[in-house]
């Protein structure tokens, strides 16, 4: 990584720290129990087709288990491809959305975070800042995502998955812990 880049990920990891002082200076999260949960978030980045199918395939799954399912998908180009649009539980921000810092501003970004999920799934394996703050900064009562030391303040939940491993990998993973978790 260049260095101006990892001094732009510096400012932009202390503005999140600071956000997330004001923004939930108290969270605890709840006991989670997925039969209790009615609604689920979704972070992903939407570039890759494959993964875009495969996280299409996971809401059908969750909706099939009578969850209410939002997604919002990233995709690390200028424009969001013509091919692909809003529909009502997905929504998409590119690049053009973004801050100097990599903070997204668009209104859509705003109301996923605003939405009091029941459980917010971070599908983030490649580390995209901009995904990293809608999940920060998400009022979900418990957060699932992948494991980083720097994440603990964020997530309930975290899981071991390096970048070389697939979202269809690492949604087994957070399905093999959230069934380990439920079995009472």
């Amino acid at each position: 990584m260049s260095l101006l880049k990892n001094i732009k990920l510096s400012f932009a990891n202390r503005a999140l720290m600071q956000e997330l002082k004001v923004a939930a200076p108290n969270r605890k999260p709840n006991k989670f129990i997925f039969n209790q949960v009615k609604s689920v978030g979704i972070v992903f980045d939407a570039t890759n087709v494959d993964d875009y199918e495969i996280v299409k395939r996971y809401v059908v799954f969750l909706r099939e288990h009578t969850k209410k399912v939002k997604v919002i998908g990233f995709f690390s180009t200028k424009e969001i491809p013509a091919l692909t649009y809003s529909k009502l539980e997905y929504d998409f921000f590119s690049l053009k959305e973004l801050n100097w810092m990599g903070i997204p501003g668009s209104f859509v970004v705003k109301n996923f975070i605003d939405e009091e999920f029941d459980l917010l799934i971070d599908l983030n394996i490649h580390d995209h800042f901009s995904l990293k703050y809608i999940s920060a900064l998400s009022k979900a009562a418990f957060k699932v995502g992948k494991y980083n030391e720097n994440d603990i303040e964020i997530f309930d939940m975290m899981i071991d998955a390096d970048n070389t491993k697939t979202v269809k990998y690492f949604l087994r993973q957070i399905d093999t812990y959230i069934t380990m978790l439920n079995k009472e």
